[in-house]
């Protein structure tokens, strides 16, 4: 009997496809729990920085920091608003963006605040 060398790719491919598929899905669930553990370690970390800050600052209420002290407000609603549970959200790298560059805000000023909690100003 003749056998088909079509038939033996066929069926190759289809084992190639499956078996890659498979690879495929654990090699995205294990690199999307990274990086999402490295979003979640992130953003806690700016949450509990912030939160700190927040205990600090009712010594501090003089104008000069007041501005300090709104983006430091501002930076925990957005943290708290943040999506963490869906990873499908169209807006998380825009969102985490603007996480990051209000956190930078607030560091700006963090070594006259430091000096405020001091009482050096």
């Amino acid at each position: 009997p003749c056998v088909c060398p079509c038939r033996f790719h066929g069926e190759g491919y289809q084992e190639g496809y499956a078996e890659g598929s498979q690879a495929g899905a654990a090699e995205g669930r294990r690199c999307g729990a990274l990086h999402g553990a490295k979003i979640g370690s992130e953003i806690g970390s700016y949450l509990g920085f912030a939160l700190t800050w927040q205990c600090l600052l009712p010594k501090c209420t003089d104008e000069k920091n007041s501005k300090k002290i709104r983006a430091l407000d501002s930076l925990i609603g957005m943290i708290r608003k943040f999506p963490y549970e869906d990873p499908t959200y169209e807006k998380l790298q825009d969102d985490l963006e603007k996480i990051r560059g209000k956190f930078k805000q607030f560091m700006t000023g963090q070594s006259e605040m430091s000096r405020c909690n001091q009482g050096l100003i």
